[in-house]
């Protein structure tokens, strides 16, 4: 077996990510410790970083999407599992029984307050082992420096992952919903597996994994989506688009534009600049009451590449929005349009020769 350099444990890992990890984490836990230091002055009796905070980065930095890296888990984990362990400290003077209970009762409050962090052991552990200093402090301690050092390193952090453009804190992409305004499921959810499927996955599987229940949803149906236009990746774009686009510019009058779309029988028109290039859509809900030019009343374009695997527009197409998904070169001229209808009658035939 040939030796690779990188190999990734966790789902999703890049070299790049990870070099994002390390210098995240290196700026965040010095600037972490000097904030300290200057908050608690230079006769402090308790140490200006706890170690847990170091577990902390590393799910701060390196797997920012986990539930177990948001903003609460730090703060509260970390805070609330100190305070177990001090006051089981304070009532418990056997430290290897004190060790195991102050553990035990913070993963018990992490998981009844939603805001389960593994770093919270530790610090529950060293509320009970951390010597002289700690025992000093008291009650001070899971505020002074945990409390501190854990809004210190959420706040960098979040600092640190908007300027390397990645999404903190972590936000599970919403259900799709009915576009229509009924109960019905959206059209691109009606078949295939449900969340009671993933539900009973879970069950089945009797394991506990690090990603949102909605993520998970979210991952395995981009892994249809994978697995059929791979299936399909010899179909693209370009095969099944319409060549001859009827389209209009920007200074078009609205009353111009709608009678185009009634004409032609669409429901999406191509809106081009002055250099021919893609500026956007409109369509009858726009042009309905409309009055002046469609350049004041552009919607955003779905878009593909010729070279595109055709039914990876599925997502875009089945939306309950978008009814048409322009195809374009790199300059944003338009190539084609790929409209619901081809895409279905694309699928159609495919079922019939498989």
């Amino acid at each position: 077996m040939a030796f690779r350099l990188f190999v990734p444990i966790l789902a999703g890992a890049t070299p790049r990510e990870r070099v994002i990890a390390c210098i995240g984490a290196m700026i965040g836990i010095a600037l972490t410790g000097l904030i300290g230091g200057l908050a608690l002055g230079n006769g402090a009796h308790v140490p200006l970083l706890v170690g847990p905070i170091g577990a902390s980065a590393v799910l701060l930095f390196a797997v920012p999407a986990s539930p177990l890296a948001q903003p609460w888990s730090i703060i509260g984990g970390n805070t609330l599992s100190a305070l177990v362990g001090v006051t089981v400290a304070h009532f418990i003077h056997e430290p290897a029984l004190a060790a195991g209970i102050a553990v035990a009762l913070a993963i018990a409050v992490m998981s009844l307050t939603r805001c389960l962090h593994p770093p919270g052991g530790a610090a529950a552990l060293t509320a009970v082992l951390g010597g002289p200093a700690v025992t000093a402090a008291g009650f001070l301690f899971p505020f002074v420096p945990v409390a501190l050092n854990s809004i210190v390193l959420v706040v960098l952090g979040y600092g640190f992952h908007k300027l390397s453009r990645r999404n903190y804190p972590h936000v599970p992409v919403p259900a799709p919903t009915n576009s229509h305004g009924t109960i019905d499921p959206p059209a691109r959810v009606r078949v295939g597996f449900r969340p009671e499927d993933i539900d009973a996955a879970l069950e089945a599987l009797e394991e506990t994994f690090d990603i949102d229940r909605d993520d998970l949803d979210r991952l395995l149906r981009q892994v249809e989506l994978q697995a059929m236009a791979r299936a399909h990746e010899t179909l693209l774009c370009e095969d099944i688009m319409s060549r001859d686009v009827i389209s209009v510019q920007e200074h078009t009058p609205a009353e111009t534009a709608r009678q185009l779309l009634l004409d032609h029988n669409i429901r999406t028109l191509p809106v081009v600049d002055t250099d021919a290039r893609l500026a956007g859509t409109v369509g009858l809900r726009e042009l309905m009451l409309a009055s002046g030019t469609v350049g004041s009343m552009l919607s955003n374009a779905a878009t593909a590449s010729p070279g595109a695997a055709a039914m990876g527009l599925l997502p875009i197409l089945t939306d309950g929005r978008s009814h048409a998904v322009i195809v374009v070169d790199g300059a944003r001229h338009i190539l084609g349009l790929i409209t619901q209808t081809d895409l279905l009658a694309t699928a159609a035939r495919l079922v019939k020769t498989e």
